[in-house]
């Protein structure tokens, strides 16, 4: 392995990968380049809110998908809803509110008796 330059999507200007950084790469399993400079993946992950995995600042190449959700309505106060399952019809399905209540109630553990699959 050698040092690659490489060009930043974002601001074009040239950018060194490391020998470390391609090692570290491999060692994550990651099989991309980084397509941005460091200041660009900063300013990337600064303006998504700093959230999720970013591989110790280095761009996987991966993009996180947005959770599907689906409608449902709630089991005990019938408001509709989204839950990030689809509702098979029979088990109860909660709103987060109802949730978070019943789930507080029980004292922080699910006790819905329904084998330890947790029903929003």
């Amino acid at each position: 392995m050698q040092d690659k330059t490489l060009n930043c999507r974002d601001c074009s200007r040239e950018f060194v990968f490391t020998v470390g950084e391609q090692e570290f790469f491999a060692q994550k399993g990651f099989t991309n380049t980084p397509s941005r400079c460091p200041e660009c993946r900063a300013a990337n992950k600064a303006s998504r809110g700093g959230g999720g995995y970013s591989g110790g600042g280095y761009s996987s190449g991966y993009e996180r998908r947005e959770r599907e959700m689906f409608p449902a309505v709630c089991a005990q106060c019938g408001k509709d809803t989204q839950v990030p399952f689809q509702p098979s019809g029979d088990k109860p399905v909660y709103c987060s509110d109802c949730f978070s209540s019943r789930r507080s109630s029980n004292g922080g553990g699910y006790s819905g008796g329904r084998g330890g699959r947790n029903s929003w």
